[in-house]
């Protein structure tokens, strides 16, 4: 039996009680930067519960109810403790409405500012591990994954997308309300909204359909610098099993972003990001590759970050060799030399809080499934794949599962190989052929 281990983030969200559905509603005007909303969470109590604690940080609740009655609330810290007349017995479905307005900001962290960030002209929301609460009350946990229904009003000279299918569109005088439903499960940190002054551009119409909404300057750029990524779900489908979802949605702002952010159904990437010479194509490669790894399968707990980055990285390579450029044996015999110069005192299934977003994680990662494919070749490594994406699609994964799955799919033992790669400090050679 693994023995308990205490959550990195273990101020965020809570595990007395499950979100089944959220039913947000917001509106928001960028000229005054407010936001007003309602969120009705649909929950189920795991065990008794005095008090439903939910993550909600900087905005204003304004009334709180409890299965429709008006709910004694106390909001400090990033906490709205929602305290029932008597106690949610176990096993009970219970739902919280909460009434909220203010002027969102991003989650302070150790990683910087996350979640609701202004824009130019627009907002964007980018959530990564601990920023959902900065515009919805929710419980803020990866291993919490819950549908949802995101309405959101703003003015109608912007463009709204959000995670899901877009249900409706309905103007009334200036503003335009755009209606998104999300059906399949998915954690709070994915949960996304965008805001801007953007135009539609198609990149394929299926099998799996892709749209982007782009700023109208940077469209030529952009339909040269992502025109090869319907090429890569094709690839990735091939490689990794069949695209989880419905659809796929690229926004571009037009603000510089540091790095792409990746969201439930859709990525984000900044104006810099397009430079009309496909020099950030990795990236694009790397995104992608997350609606497989990271958002259909959703860490459980945070000390398994590799299992999203090391997936996303090593896609990079994959798709490099792929589309005709470097093999993926020159990226790892690189990224083994870059992480062999560097200090030898992380984890890679373990790295420690402050640690989770290290490119040694990233790096790492992506060797040790390089390894992994090395060890057990080719037909077995790409099988093992498709297989834990068909296993725990829309589901919550742990490092432990995936070594069992490896193990099953290798004609030789794995322990030597998984531990020294994943569990110990010491950056182990790197295989070659």
């Amino acid at each position: 039996m693994t023995p308990l281990r205490r959550p990195y983030l273990a101020g965020h969200g809570d595990d007395s009680y499950r979100v089944s559905h959220y039913d947000l509603a917001v509106q928001y005007r960028p000229d005054t930067a407010r936001l007003s909303g309602r969120a009705v969470i649909a929950a189920v109590a795991d065990r008794r519960l005095a008090e439903v604690p939910l993550d909600f940080a900087a905005l204003r609740a304004e009334r709180v109810r409890l299965d429709g009655a008006p709910a004694r609330h106390l909001h400090r810290d990033g906490k709205l403790r929602v305290r029932p007349v008597r106690p949610v017995p176990a096993g009970t479905p219970f739902v919280v409405t909460v009434e909220y307005a203010g002027k969102p900001r991003p989650v302070r962290s150790l990683w910087g500012d996350i979640g609701w960030e202004e824009l130019t002209d627009g907002a964007l929301v980018a959530s990564q591990p601990v920023g959902a609460p900065s515009w919805f009350p929710c419980n803020d946990r990866p291993a919490d994954k819950a549908t949802y229904r995101i309405a959101v009003t703003a003015p109608s000279r912007y463009t709204v997308v959000a995670n899901g299918g877009l249900v409706s569109r309905r103007v009334a005088g200036g503003t335009t309300t755009w209606v998104y439903d999300q059906p399949v499960p998915m954690s709070t940190y994915l949960a996304t909204v965008q805001i801007g002054r953007y135009v539609p551009v198609r990149l394929s119409k299926g099998p799996v359909p892709q749209e982007a909404a782009v700023p109208r300057r940077l469209v030529p750029q952009f339909s040269h610098d992502f025109g090869r990524q319907p090429a890569m779900v094709q690839a990735f489908t091939r490689l990794f099993g069949p695209y989880p979802f419905p659809d796929y949605r690229v926004v571009v702002v037009d603000d510089e972003l540091d790095v792409p952010l990746e969201a439930h159904g859709l990525s984000m990437f900044g104006a810099n990001h397009v430079d009309g010479h496909r020099g950030w194509e990795r990236l694009v490669a790397h995104e992608l590759a997350h609606q497989w790894f990271g958002n259909s399968l959703t860490v459980a707990e945070w000390r398994d970050i590799w299992l999203n980055e090391g997936f996303a990285k090593y896609a990079e390579w994959l798709w490099s060799q792929e589309s005709g450029g470097e093999p993926a044996s020159a990226h790892a015999a690189r990224a083994w030399a870059t992480v062999a110069a560097l200090p030898q005192d992380l984890k890679v299934a373990d790295p420690g809080v402050r640690r989770m977003f290290d490119d040694r994680v990233y790096q790492r990662g992506a060797l040790t499934l390089h390894a992994l494919r090395h060890t057990v070749g080719d037909t077995a490594f790409f099988g093992l794949l498709r297989e834990w994406t068909r296993t725990y699609r829309d589901r919550t994964v742990r490092t432990e599962q995936f070594e069992a799955m490896a193990h099953r799919h290798a004609n030789r033992p794995l322990d030597k190989l998984l531990r020294a790669w994943l569990h110990e400090h010491p950056l182990p050679p790197l295989p070659s052929r």
